[in-house]
């Protein structure tokens, strides 16, 4: 029996740990399920560990409602974590709990204060109105932002008389002078200077509530994050991080930006401007594998012709080294050809399985009368399962099957080319065609021959003709083939819908 392999380790020789800190200020969108993925795949590709902590200081507006949603999302995408907060009465798993952020305060209250008494850091006293009068001072004198540094360099008496009058100091950090640099996994050597900052920075508030710098720098040195992969937004932030863990005496992890989510026109993709949430696309009826397949896209490939990939082929061939530096277009197109690919390849059961949630969804919202059985679908399927873009397609794509009078206006029964009274004698011949073909012999290949041949005789085109037929049938100018929808239906049905058609076209 031979060995496991030893875990992957990062360049000093330390097993990899990654992480994903989620905030639950709002629902898992495309960016943050992105960089889970990408955390989740170099964890799997080396062997390495993922861990997972929600950073949940922001009281206002963090809730437990986006904490599921975040949850609830990585889970449906495939993403499970080896370490992270207990979810749903389960304990926390991994040995660098709480990991929940609000659950830390004690352990960044220390770390504040060994750089408070190594004067790495200082209470800030400075009001709203005296920054806010910098900062229009700086901006009328068109420098950049930065904090003036008023309570750098106060004496404990003065310090004192500050907190005599109530004021309360919030903590800021000492940024220094020189230049910061870094070896980006995905960007190349990258260098800030620091004197690009903005000036000594705010880590705790005066109430005493971290700042996303401190907290994720705290976490990250305690929880040995050995690989920081996360957005290219984060890049300007990265040299505040690094001053940190140098501070704080830990080991600098080593940093991979990844590129940005552009929008078609290549604008960056944002909550405001662009659908992002998962939970919208899941609703939808985009698939999993879908979905990882395609974020898995949103900025890597795998330098060949290979665009249809399990979760599991894109873990084995993963490599950081080869994440895009440029932006990555989300193009929906693209997605809903990747899902309908995806669709083709479930098995009959696991469809039906998906498809049935959405087909009751159509039943609650009154868009057909009764539930169609599994039988039902399975026999559809042959139909239907090349021809669905996303599973939420199934009503607009065969709903008709499953209501009983249909009613269908009759300005959209004449087809272009046509007038009324060429609809009137074209689903009069196709009625009187379809009833001669008989219930025993009701199948595709014989209604069409049959109805190829009126439309020649007539002098019609046999596209004006099926449409007509199609829209009286089924209310709707894209179905599944006519002749195959006709038999779905069944002979008595299509026999009675016609003749409502031919009703509203004599009203």
């Amino acid at each position: 029996m031979t060995a496991p392999d030893p875990p992957a380790t990062s360049g000093d020789g330390t097993p990899v740990r990654v992480r994903i800190e989620p905030s639950p200020t709002g629902p898992l969108h495309i960016g943050t399920a992105r960089t889970a993925l990408y955390n989740f795949l170099h964890a799997r590709h080396v062997g390495g560990t993922f861990i997972l902590r929600l950073e949940d200081t922001d009281r206002l507006r963090s809730t437990p409602e986006f904490e599921k949603d975040i949850l609830d999302g990585l889970h449906r995408l495939g993403l499970d974590w080896d370490e992270g907060p207990e979810v749903a009465g389960e304990p926390a798993r991994g040995p660098h709990a709480p990991y929940r952020q609000m659950e830390r305060l004690p352990i960044y209250a220390a770390a504040a204060q060994r750089l408070l008494a190594d004067d790495l850091a200082y209470p800030c006293f400075c009001t709203p109105e005296e920054l806010e009068a910098d900062r229009k001072a700086q901006e009328a004198a068109r420098q950049p932002p930065r904090y003036v540094g008023r309570c750098a360099h106060l004496t404990v008496a003065e310090r004192r008389a500050r907190e005599a009058e109530g004021r309360q100091g919030a903590l800021r950090f000492r940024v220094g002078e020189g230049v910061v640099g870094f070896d980006d996994l995905v960007r190349g050597r990258v260098e800030f200077d620091v004197a690009n900052l903005g000036g000594d920075f705010v880590i705790v508030r005066a109430d005493g509530t971290p700042l996303y710098h401190f907290t994720v720098v705290v976490d990250d040195a305690a929880m040995e994050i050995t690989d920081v992969i996360r957005g290219e937004d984060h890049l300007s932030n990265t040299p505040k991080h690094i001053l940190l863990f140098r501070a704080l005496g830990h080991t600098v992890p080593r940093f991979a930006h990844l590129p940005l989510i552009l929008n078609p026109d290549r604008t960056k993709m944002s909550k405001r401007k662009s659908q992002t949430a998962i939970d919208d696309y899941i609703a939808q009826g985009f698939v999993r594998e879908a979905l990882v397949n395609y974020l898995a896209f949103l900025g890597w490939s795998t330098g060949t012709e290979e665009e249809i990939l399990s979760l599991d082929e894109i873990v084995e061939r993963f490599d950081l080294a080869t994440v895009h530096k440029g932006g990555a277009v989300f193009d929906r197109e693209r997605l809903e050809w990747l899902n309908g690919q995806w669709i083709r390849r479930l098995s009959a059961d696991d469809l039906i399985d998906r498809l049935r949630p959405f087909v009751e969804a159509e039943l609650v919202a009154g868009r057909i009368e009764r539930m169609p059985s599994d039988e039902e679908l399975r026999a559809l399927l042959p139909v239907i399962q090349d021809r669905l873009p996303t599973l939420g397609a199934i009503g607009d794509l065969a709903g008709f099957l499953w209501v009983g009078d249909l009613s269908v206006d009759a300005g959209t029964l004449v087809p272009r080319r046509w007038d009324v009274a060429t609809t009137r004698d074209g689903l009069t011949a196709a009625r009187e065609t379809i009833e001669a073909v008989g219930d025993v012999s009701f199948e595709a290949d014989e209604l069409e021959p049959p109805l190829r041949a009126l439309a020649e005789e007539r002098g019609w085109k046999a596209g004006d003709l099926f449409m007509a037929i199609r829209v009286a049938v089924t209310g709707r100018t894209a179905t599944p083939p006519l002749f195959d929808t006709l038999v779905a239906l069944g002979r008595d049905r299509v026999l009675a819908r016609l003749d409502r058609a031919l009703a509203a076209l004599a009203s």
